[in-house]
C-alpha cells in the first residue's frame, strides 16, 4: 500500500468506501484514481502494545464492539462506534476512515481526543511517525498528513483504573443520524476531586476540538457543573442545513453540564 500511495499520490485511499462512494454519488469528488487497502489485512484488527492497544486503520466499527480489549480500555470508542450508521455501515466502515475523513461531525473523533490517542501514519520513504489526535486537524477536512502518506494504525494509552469515560451524540433522530453535537470526555476522579480531564466536541468548530478551558476549570476541585460554562471560549458552532450556532453552542453546554453533575 505503500508503495502505491508513494507511486500515485494523487490517488485516493480506499478502505470501507461508506464516505467516499457518497460523496462521488453526490458529485462532490471525482478522484483520478484509488488505492484499494482492504486487501492489506495486516491495517486491521487490535493488538496489545506496551502501554496500551494498537487499532489497525482498517478495523471495522464492527471489530471494536467485539474486541474484548477495546470494550475494557475504551467504553465511550465502542459507544460511539455502535452509533455510526446503521449495521451495514459499521460491517463495512473503518476508524482510519472517520479519522481521515476529517469531517467536524466524525463520531468517533472527540472519544479518542479524550483518550489521548496517537494516529500513526507511515510512507514508504520516511517510514512511520506518531501525531497526536488533537493536533491531526489543520482546518476544515485538512489533516497534518503529507501527499505519500497513510494512516496506518492509532494508539489507546491503557486507561488509569480512576478514569471515567462518557460519549454523548446528539442528531436529528435516535439512529442513523449526522451529529449536530457529539462529545467524549475523560475524566479521573481521585480523592472526590478531578486530577486529569480530557473534554472534547465535533460539530462544533472546523474541526473536532479539545476544550482546554473546561478541563483547566474541572481539575483541581471537585466535579463542578460551572465548568460547562468555560465551554463557550473553547467552541465556534456555525449555522448549517443541520442546525444553528445557538442551538449548537446550548445543546453543547447542557451536555456537559449533564455529564459533570452525574459525576458529583
Amino acid at each position: 500500500a505503500l508503495v502505491l500511495r508513494a507511486a500515485h499520490p494523487e490517488a485516493m485511499p480506499l478502505a470501507g468506501g461508506t464516505d467516499v462512494m457518497v460523496f462521488i454519488e453526490a458529485g462532490a469528488i471525482d478522484p483520478p484514481g484509488f488505492i484499494d487497502l482492504w486487501a492489506a489485512r495486516d491495517m486491521a484488527g487490535v493488538a496489545d502494545a506496551d502501554g496500551g492497544l494498537w487499532i489497525g486503520a482498517l478495523t471495522t466499527y464492527t471489530d471494536l464492539e467485539r474486541d474484548d480489549r477495546v470494550v475494557k480500555a475504551a467504553p465511550a470508542l465502542v459507544e460511539a462506534a455502535r452509533t455510526v450508521g446503521a449495521k451495514q455501515i459499521q460491517n463495512r466502515g473503518t476508524l482510519g476512515g472517520n479519522i481521515a475523513n476529517a469531517s467536524p461531525a466524525g463520531d468517533t473523533l472527540p472519544v479518542l481526543m479524550a483518550l489521548d490517542a496517537e494516529v500513526e501514519v507511515a510512507s514508504k520513504a520516511r517510514g512511520a511517525r506518531r501525531i497526536p489526535i488533537d493536533t491531526l486537524y489543520t482546518g476544515y477536512r485538512k489533516l497534518a498528513v503529507a501527499p505519500d502518506e497513510l494512516i496506518t494504525r492509532v494508539f489507546l494509552p491503557t486507561p488509569h483504573p480512576a478514569d471515567v469515560q462518557h460519549f454523548r451524540k446528539v442528531g436529528t433522530r435516535l439512529a442513523q443520524a449526522i451529529s449536530k453535537v457529539v462529545f467524549g470526555a475523560r475524566v479521573r476522579l481521585e480523592g472526590g476531586k478531578v486530577t486529569d480531564a480530557r473534554v472534547a466536541f465535533g460539530s462544533v468548530a472546523a474541526t473536532p476540538v479539545r476544550c482546554p478551558k473546561v478541563e483547566a476549570a474541572l481539575v483541581g476541585r471537585a466535579p463542578d457543573p460551572a465548568a460547562a460554562d468555560h465551554l463557550i471560549d473553547d467552541i465556534a458552532p456555525i449555522d448549517d442545513v443541520r442546525s444553528t450556532a445557538d442551538y449548537r453552542r446550548t445543546v453543547a453546554v447542557r451536555t456537559l453540564r449533564s455529564f459533570i453533575s452525574s459525576l458529583a
